[in-house]
């Protein structure tokens, strides 16, 4: 959920400024969601790199295990 405050926050502030004619508000709104959107691909990368590890360490433990049996078998 990080980033979508901003996202969110920025689209009022730039609607806001839109309607008042004011600029900076406006560019300030702008820049709140590219922070947020920023914010959610960096959560989405995070997530995936979080399973990747988890699956690198699953198939570890695997195939330390399947090679534990295979030396106790005398395979």
């Amino acid at each position: 959920m990080k980033g979508i405050t901003e996202v969110v926050k920025g689209r009022i502030e730039e609607a806001a400024g839109a309607l008042t004619g004011n600029d900076r508000l406006r560019a300030k709104g702008m820049t709140d969601q590219a922070v947020g959107h920023v914010k959610q691909a960096a959560q989405k990368s995070i997530r995936q790199a979080r399973v990747t590890a988890r699956n690198i360490v699953e198939s570890a433990k695997n195939k330390a295990q399947e090679a534990v049996c295979n030396a106790q078998c005398g395979r």
